[in-house]
């Protein structure tokens, strides 16, 4: 048999007309969701009866602190992942991107500024924050589009240029002197809800209304499921991917925010362990690796599946350093899971007969 063209990462598209592949694509993974909200009720339901004090208002105000960076990082990884691509410099430009706007505000902002004077430095902070994302992300996608090199080749590159000029300019100290009255915005709340909490949710829904119910939206899961029928669709493949990359970098300025008003300073270290991570939860969310397929909700179910394990087993006593073996493990559980489950309910089937 011949080999079959690839899509944009090496995917073998799958047989059909483009009406069917369009069919295919809206609804996402099927069953997957259901699934990941079994398995998020059972552990909930676990850790409240085995773990004293996890069912508490205090443990889901922690779930709603800790979560938003790791989720809007990983929404940042989604979009690309779901074109077949990868981005691997979000941690990177986040925290380059945290860095500048706190070294604006340290060296703009005279002592003992009034408010309006403080209020045109954060602005003044954020915009330079936003432009530094945007053109990183068009550089990357630019790279990708253009050149035909592999997005994990670029953005690997990309990661360590950024790394390394971040360290360099601060030699690898952490920045500090974020204003008092940004830090409490960030901090506050809404009906007891974190802000950096609703901030994830509404990048969320834009995240995902554009991947669903875009035209650039279903142009990135065509890209992911085969790049040459969708080159053969009318659609400009190259502007897209420079779109997709440009979005990516777009939330990293959300999530730098995050980081700033949680961490109150900035770091080219910070966040370093969450790069795998942010991968591992698109795949336990039902995202394809390959591309083509992969939904906002499934995310952030899955997001919900990691963080609920971190707590769980943190006030059950066990070591951070176990977090990271623990997720490994659950996302191991559940591909088996999937992988089993059509050659057990065969078994099923044949001996019901």
């Amino acid at each position: 048999m011949r080999d079959q063209p690839r899509g944009a990462t090496g995917a073998v598209p799958q047989s059909g007309g483009l009406a069917d592949l369009m069919a295919r694509l809206r609804p996402g993974l099927p069953g997957g969701q259901a699934g990941l909200g079994g398995l998020l009720l059972a552990l909930l339901l676990a850790f409240a009866l085995f773990v004293p004090g996890f069912a508490s208002l205090g443990t889901l105000q922690s779930f709603m602190y800790q979560l938003p960076l790791l989720g809007l990082l990983s929404l940042a990884m989604v979009v690309p992942l779901i074109t077949g691509g990868l981005n691997l410099a979000i941690i990177a430009t986040t925290n380059q991107c945290a860095l500048l706007m706190v070294w604006i505000m340290q060296n703009a902002l005279p002592e003992g500024a009034g408010g309006g004077t403080v209020l045109a430095v954060v602005l003044l902070a954020l915009a330079a924050g936003l432009l530094l994302c945007l053109a990183i992300g068009l550089l990357t996608g630019a790279l990708v589009a253009y050149t035909g090199v592999h997005p994990i080749l670029v953005t690997l590159g990309t990661k360590s240029l950024i790394d390394g000029i971040s360290i360099y300019l601060t030699r690898g100290m952490a920045l500090s002197g974020v204003p008092e009255a940004f830090g409490r915005v960030g901090n506050a709340t809404l009906l007891g809800v974190p802000m950096i909490f609703l901030v994830l949710v509404v990048a969320a829904l834009a995240v995902g209304v554009i991947l669903k119910r875009t035209a650039f939206g279903l142009s990135c899961a065509m890209i992911g499921s085969n790049i040459e029928a969708t080159r053969y669709s009318a659609i400009d493949v190259k502007r897209v991917l420079v779109g997709v990359y440009t979005m990516s970098s777009l939330t990293c300025f959300v999530a730098a925010l995050v980081m700033l008003v949680t961490f109150n300073s900035a770091s080219a270290d910070y966040a370093q362990s969450y790069l795998l991570v942010t991968i591992l939860a698109a795949v336990l969310g039902g995202v394809d690796p390959f591309g083509g397929f992969g939904t906002v909700s499934g995310l952030m179910l899955a997001l919900a599946i990691l963080q609920v394990i971190s707590s769980g087993f943190n006030q059950f006593g066990l070591s951070n350093y176990l977090t990271v073996a623990i997720w490994g493990a659950t996302l191991i559980l559940v591909v088996m899971a999937q992988t089993l489950r059509p050659h057990l309910a065969g078994l099923f089937r044949r001996g019901g007969r």
